[in-house]
C-alpha cells in the first residue's frame, strides 16, 4: 500500500497544528499509511495529500486545512476563529466520537480553547500579579528546543524538533481519546444524576447512589446546595459551585468545620463518624450514609 504524505509546518510547532495532526490522524491513519512531514516548501506542500496549517488554503475536498490565508477560515457564532484544530475536528469529529453530543462536548472543552489561543485571543484573566495558569498551549510550547539545542545540533535542531513534535502527537492523541471515554461516560450517567434529583424531598440535597459526573448538569438545577454520594467505603457531601469553573459555592459547610477530621469533627458536628472537612469547606466526609447526611442537615441550618 503506497504511503500517505500529511504536510505541516516546520519549524516552532504550537498546539493547534499538534492537536490537528493528532486528531486527523485519528479519523484516517487507521492503516498506518500516512507519514507526517514537516516543511514549508510549497512543492511538498501541493504534492502531499494532506496540508495542516501550512499552505494558506482552507478546502475539504483536497483535505487542505490551513487559516493563515487572507480572510482566515471563518469564525464561530460566539466570535472565535477557527484555527487549524478547530477545522480539522469540524470534519472529522463525528468520525472519531461516532456521537454528536461527544463532538460539542469535546469542542468546547479542549478545540475552542487551544484555537482562541492560536487566534491570539485570551480566554482567562490573572487574579494575582505576574501569576499565570499553565496551559495546554504552554506545555506545547515549552517541548519547542532551545537555542542552544539548536546550536548543539548537526541539523539545526530538525531531528529533535521532528522527535517532540510527534511525541506531543501521540500525547493529544491519547488526550482526545481520554475525553472521548470520559464525554462517553459522562453522557451515560446523565439519566442517573437527573433521577437522582427529581426524587430528591429537599432537591437543595441531591443523593447520588454512585460516583457521577453530577457538576454540569445540576449547575443547571436552581436548588441544589448540597450533593452526597459514595466514596470508596466512605460518604461525601460537597457544596454545589454558583457557575461552571468557579470555586464559589452557593453554600459553604459551617465555618468551624474549615479543616477538622477524626474525634474533633466529630465532636464539633455531634456526627460520631465524620472523619474530614476540606479547609476550603467545600467537602466533608463520614463513613457512613447516614452520617454524611447528619452533616448535610446541619450545613443548611
Amino acid at each position: 500500500m503506497a504511503q500517505k504524505t500529511l504536510v505541516t509546518h516546520n519549524g516552532t510547532f504550537h498546539a493547534d497544528d499538534v492537536f490537528a495532526v493528532a486528531a486527523f490522524l485519528i479519523a484516517n491513519n487507521t492503516d498506518n499509511d500516512w507519514q507526517v512531514v514537516r516543511s514549508r516548501d510549497e512543492e511538498v506542500i501541493n504534492k502531499a495529500d494532506a496540508a495542516i496549517d501550512v499552505g494558506g488554503i482552507y478546502d475539504i475536498a483536497t483535505l487542505r486545512f490551513d487559516h493563515h490565508q487572507v480572510g482566515g477560515a471563518g469564525i464561530r457564532a460566539n466570535g472565535v476563529p477557527y484555527a487549524s484544530f478547530g477545522l480539522v475536528w469540524n470534519i472529522f469529529g463525528d468520525m472519531i466520537t461516532m456521537d454528536k453530543w461527544i463532538k460539542e462536548d469535546i469542542e468546547n472543552k479542549l478545540v475552542l480553547s487551544i484555537d482562541a489561543n492560536d487566534n491570539g485571543i485570551k480566554l482567562s484573566k490573572n487574579n494575582i500579579d505576574d501569576v499565570y495558569a499553565y496551559e495546554i498551549s504552554t506545555l506545547i510550547a515549552d517541548f519547542n528546543i532551545t537555542w542552544k539545542e539548536e546550536s548543539d545540533s548537526t541539523d539545526n535542531g530538525d531531528k529533535l524538533r521532528y522527535e517532540n513534535f510527534m511525541y506531543l502527537v501521540g500525547i493529544a492523541t491519547k488526550l482526545i481519546q481520554r475525553l472521548i471515554t470520559r464525554a462517553r461516560d459522562k453522557y451515560a450517567a446523565k439519566e442517573f444524576v437527573i433521577d437522582a434529583y427529581n426524587k430528591a424531598t429537599d432537591k437543595r440535597v441531591v443523593i447520588l447512589d454512585g460516583y457521577y459526573p453530577w457538576q454540569d448538569i445540576l449547575l443547571n438545577m436552581p436548588e441544589p446546595l448540597f450533593v452526597i454520594f459514595p466514596n470508596g467505603e466512605n460518604w461525601s457531601l460537597k457544596t454545589v459551585s454558583k457557575e461552571k469553573g468557579s470555586f464559589e459555592s452557593r453554600k459553604q459547610l459551617p465555618e468551624n468545620w474549615a479543616g477538622l477530621r477524626d474525634e474533633e469533627l466529630a465532636k464539633v458536628t455531634g456526627v460520631p463518624d465524620a472523619y474530614f472537612c476540606h479547609n476550603a469547606r467545600f467537602m466533608a466526609n463520614a463513613r457512613s450514609k447516614e452520617g454524611v447526611l447528619a452533616l448535610a442537615k446541619l450545613a443548611l441550618e
